[in-house]
């Protein structure tokens, strides 16, 4: 890769991490119930299966994307259909006293890893990625560079959302505050499937 777009590449990924999709939404809500830390195997499932995702369809997995296109559109509607459940289950969750939150679960690292496999918002970013930023025939490096940028940038730009669900904490200390806000939430993982249905 040039260090010439080295720079702009740091851009793209702070731009497309940062930004509103069901990462961000899910780690919100993460941080509100659970708090930063129960929340941290979230954020690194997040940010390893992305990274990791670079990597497989950096070596060659585009390749079998584009032999069998019906492969990648299979994924597309599996996690629309992932995030319409996830949406309807937040939008029906009931407020948590402390003591449930500190009972139940939240996502962990295999769960929010596997995710990235059907998040439509992930694979805008890495082809978008690798077809701006990455010279035609990439070698290990570029490919792995790559990943780099988007993990440590991912890291911080995804956790930021978990550090507002903290400071939401201190605001939503009412039932009625907490239900609109998984509403809210839920309606936002369905607006990151409009990239799916204009497509």
């Amino acid at each position: 890769m040039s260090p010439d777009l080295l720079l702009p590449l740091c851009g793209f990924a702070v731009a497309s991490s940062i930004t509103p999709g069901p990462n961000n939404t899910m780690m919100l809500a993460s941080g509100l119930n659970y708090g930063f830390r129960r929340s941290l195997p979230h954020l690194f499932g997040i940010c390893g299966g992305f990274s990791f995702m670079v990597m497989a369809i950096g070596f060659g997995l585009q390749a079998v994307f584009e032999a069998v296109p019906m492969l990648q559109l299979i994924l597309k509607y599996l996690g629309a259909i992932y995030l319409l459940w996830l949406a309807w289950k937040l939008a029906h969750a009931a407020p948590m006293s402390a003591e449930q939150a500190r009972l139940s679960k939240p996502l962990g690292f295999w769960g929010a890893a596997a995710f990235q496999w059907i998040n439509p918002k992930a694979w805008v970013m890495i082809l978008s990625a690798m077809s701006t930023y990455l010279p035609p025939h990439a070698q290990l490096a570029d490919v792995g560079l790559l990943a780099l940028v988007f993990l440590v940038i991912g890291f911080v730009c995804v956790g930021s959302w978990a550090l507002f669900g903290v400071v939401l904490r201190s605001f939503l200390q009412d039932p009625r505050s907490v239900r609109i806000f998984n509403v809210c939430m839920a309606l936002l993982l369905l607006a990151s499937l409009y990239p799916i249905l204009r497509s």
